[in-house]
């Protein structure tokens, strides 16, 4: 980002800078824990735990090759939507619990906002759903291995997918929970110490999370060049390059867009990205139905 905006990033802490991350975590472990008077005490504490266990508990259900799982179920696909429906729970709880106008104001512009791309983004899913005919992970990558990659037949739905994990996971430019000019820091206003590092550490976790799922559905996950390297060590790393290069897209908007307002946003998903979805999805139902693509 340092590059791209021309500016000096971190330089000091460890070779070129690559260790501040490591003494950001350190200063926020060994800061004092500070709850506010007049907040619930137990659901100020457990929103951050829930929020990052949550991001945390979709991992199990990601892939890393076709023999390399932790849990493998047919509807998990469904099952990761659902864990990742429910991190609004821990945003609000965080924002009500605070006691403070500004964190809940935070609270509920984020869910409001997840929950109405969660609505394009099960639209989106909906239509390669249709085209594989089936919720499985692997059997997605495997379709993609025996024809192409979903991301150059359904282009226009993989540009809106992208912009919908962006607004998903609260970054920029839809970061409106956390616009310091009207918010100061959105839901998590009154954290510090590690329930700040937990929001932060959940954040991160769950870019990376819709990353995966990003590569799983339109870039073939480990996959590569029409072979799923079946028992090698080599499909992890070939999904790992895909999940960066879309990491790299995140760092790449923040660093390029300046931050919509919160009407512009909800504008966006209800009146563009919504439509459209839903049109694809006819549009896919109409063509299985036209080459008998559905019984």
């Amino acid at each position: 980002m340092g590059s791209m905006q021309q500016r000096t990033g971190p330089t000091v802490v460890g070779f070129l800078g690559l260790l501040q991350p490591l003494a950001d975590g350190l200063k926020l472990l060994l800061k004092e824990t500070v709850i506010p008077t007049n907040a619930n005490t137990f659901g100020f504490v457990f929103a951050p735990i829930l929020t990052l266990f949550l991001n945390l508990v979709g991992w199990a259900l990601i892939p890393f090759s076709i023999s390399s799982w932790f849990i493998n179920v047919d509807l998990g696909l469904l099952l990761l939507f659902a864990i990742s429906s429910l991190g609004v729970y821990g945003i609000i709880l965080s924002g009500w619990t605070s006691n403070s106008r500004y964190a809940f104001f935070g609270a509920l512009r984020s869910a409001a906002q997840m929950i109405s791309y969660e609505v394009s983004i099960g639209l989106i899913l909906v239509s390669v759903l249709l085209s594989v005919g089936s919720l499985s992970f692997i059997d997605i990558v495997v379709f993609q291995n025996s024809s192409v990659f979903f991301c150059i037949p359904f282009f226009a739905l993989f540009l809106m997918f992208l912009v919908s994990i962006l607004a998903e996971t609260n970054r920029a430019p839809f970061d409106l929970p956390e616009a310091e000019s009207e918010l100061v820091s959105g839901y998590n206003v009154e954290y510090a110490a590690m329930g700040f590092a937990l929001f932060f550490l959940a954040e991160y976790s769950a870019m990376i999370l819709m990353s995966a799922l990003t590569s799983i559905i339109f870039l073939g996950g480990w996959a590569s060049f029409y072979l799923l390297f079946e028992n090698s060590i080599i499909s992890p790393f070939v999904f790992g390059l895909k999940i960066s290069a879309i990491l790299f897209f995140y760092v790449w908007v923040r660093a390029s867009f300046p931050r919509y307002r919160i009407d512009q946003l909800m504008r966006l998903c209800w009146k563009v990205l919504l439509p459209l979805s839903l049109a694809f999805v006819l549009l896919i139902i109409a063509l299985l139905f036209t080459f008998n693509g559905v019984y």
